[in-house]
């Protein structure tokens, strides 16, 4: 696996809480992989939480999926009890934001969100955590209680060399626009939803 090339760090002090903001490469300059970490990055043990970017969920407040609350909820459970956030940038389970858009318009007619995906010549799900685990590895990170739903992200660190002691349930609760979209995640793609 190869590395993911550290930029720069800062401080950044959020509602959440006071962290330090790192900067990794991830192909395109004007959008890098981010780390939000506190003084629990330092333990033993870290709390990780894994977040691929959803910027119409985690800026804009969209109910049509949990992501922003995920994100919410894993920055003032890192913030609580120590830890890292890990930002990726592959928006859309991987498709981008056009594509996302396009696969809500499909959505609208009817389709469920992996038949949405495929409809427009695209996996569920194509998004990968090799460049999280080079990430983790960086800050000497080997030991970790991940916080996921998502059982790909467990076996995306079988044979990395980072040992999963624990998942950490995130459960936020459903809206009436986003209902569908957990069950489809729940029953097609083995979400650890309740």
């Amino acid at each position: 696996m190869s590395q993911t090339p550290f930029l720069v760090s800062s401080r950044m002090p959020t509602v959440y809480g006071e962290f330090v903001m790192d900067a990794f490469d991830s192909g395109r300059p004007e959008m890098p992989h981010l780390v939000l970490r506190n003084k629990g990055s330092e333990s033993p043990i870290v709390n990780v939480r894994i977040h691929s970017e959803c910027l119409t969920g985690d800026v804009f407040g969209s109910t049509r999926c949990d992501c922003g609350e995920q994100l919410a909820t894993s920055l003032r459970y890192v913030e609580d009890n120590g830890g890292v956030l890990v930002y990726l940038r592959q928006e859309g389970r991987g498709i981008g934001l056009v594509n996302k858009m396009k696969a809500y318009n499909l959505q609208d007619q009817g389709m469920d969100t992996i038949v949405a995906n495929h409809h427009l010549g695209f996996h569920a799900d194509l998004r990968g955590y090799n460049e999280a685990i080079s990430i983790l590895k960086h800050l000497g990170i080997t030991r970790i209680n991940l916080i996921t739903n998502n059982p790909d992200k467990l076996d995306a660190f079988k044979e990395s060399g980072i040992t999963i002691e624990n998942r950490i349930p995130i459960l936020i609760d459903p809206r009436p626009e986003n209902r569908t979209y957990l069950e489809t995640k729940k029953n097609n793609l083995g979400h650890f939803l309740g």
